[in-house]
């Protein structure tokens, strides 16, 4: 099993030659939309999440949380995904700021239970059951709820406005 950093080699820029005083360029963020993606890439992509996971599961001891049908369920990759996109900026991006570890490691722990399929939890996978298509009219529904409801079409004021006029009268007083 290869080390998913490995293939993040090739996405940083080379260092600028020194003669230049060139910058580096940034690169550019890795984007895991899975609707976005082309197949070719949806499948290269979830062969690498697929390694991270495995690792994960190994090094958090979550094999009894995260399924070995993980993947079959959108879900739990869609919280995988966000996990392993928050790993690599933590682990292998410029080293963050704070407690950037351990917040990751926390975000984690508070991910797990969503990472869990009761369904699947004796390690045959079932299918999640399907989605229930929206009655008919539903979006005629919808948009007569936007056109005449008072939450979208009330005029806009903040809560607070009385405050907000203090605090602006505070900082700019008459003359």
């Amino acid at each position: 099993m290869s080390d998913p950093l490995d293939d993040l080699a090739g996405q940083w820029p080379s260092p600028p030659d020194e003669e230049d005083g060139a910058e580096p360029e940034e690169p550019e963020p890795q984007r895991w939309v899975w609707a976005a993606m082309e197949p070719a890439e949806r499948r290269a992509r979830l062969r690498e999440l697929a390694e991270w996971v495995d690792w994960l599961r190994t090094t958090f001891a979550l094999h009894n949380a995260i399924p070995r049908c993980w993947y079959m369920h959108q879900p739990v990759v869609e919280h995988l995904t966000a996990l392993y996109a928050g790993w690599l900026r933590v682990y292998a991006g410029e080293p963050p700021a704070g407690l950037a570890e351990a917040d990751w490691i926390n975000t984690l722990h508070s991910f797990t239970p969503r990472l869990q399929l009761a369904a699947c939890a004796t390690g045959t996978h079932q299918e999640p059951p399907p989605v229930v298509p929206p009655p008919p009219g539903a979006t005629e529904t919808f948009e007569l709820y936007l056109s005449t409801s008072q939450a979208t079409t009330a005029a806009a004021r903040h809560p607070a406005q009385a405050e907000l006029d203090r605090m602006a009268e505070a900082a700019d007083p008459p003359l």
